[in-house]
């Protein structure tokens, strides 16, 4: 087996566009991908994937239709397959976050929306 080391600082230096996804590793049919996001995105689910995200900058907000998570550096969410949700950021802050999901997974569910990118690339 062909170990390779992934330096995920480096990896977020290389992007600066904010909601594109991209992916730096994959596993038993799961996407590890780096993401920089700021303000608003779109509600939205995934009907047959559960996605987890990984903070390690900043503060996200993952607003649910009953609640609001606050997730700081460090901290992390699963939210499972079909539940519909809506990650945001707050005054514009830049937060910087590791997703795992299915490679199948599309980027906004079944919703279209200008911030939907399905074609993500590796880094």
């Amino acid at each position: 087996m062909k170990r390779t080391t992934v330096n995920v600082a480096e990896k977020f230096s290389l992007f600066n566009s904010q909601w594109t996804p991209h992916i730096i590793g994959e596993l038993n049919g799961q996407q590890v991908k780096l993401a920089k996001i700021a303000n608003d995105f779109v509600w939205h689910s995934h009907e047959e994937e559960d996605e987890m995200f990984l903070i390690f900058k900043g503060t996200l907000y993952m607003e649910f239709r009953d609640r609001t998570e606050v997730l700081k550096e460090g901290e992390m969410i699963v939210v499972p397959k079909g539940v519909e949700h809506n990650p945001y950021t707050k005054d514009g802050e830049e937060v910087w976050v590791m997703l795992f999901e299915p490679a199948a997974t599309l980027h906004t569910g079944e919703v279209e929306h200008e911030r939907t990118h399905n074609n993500q690339q590796w880094i």
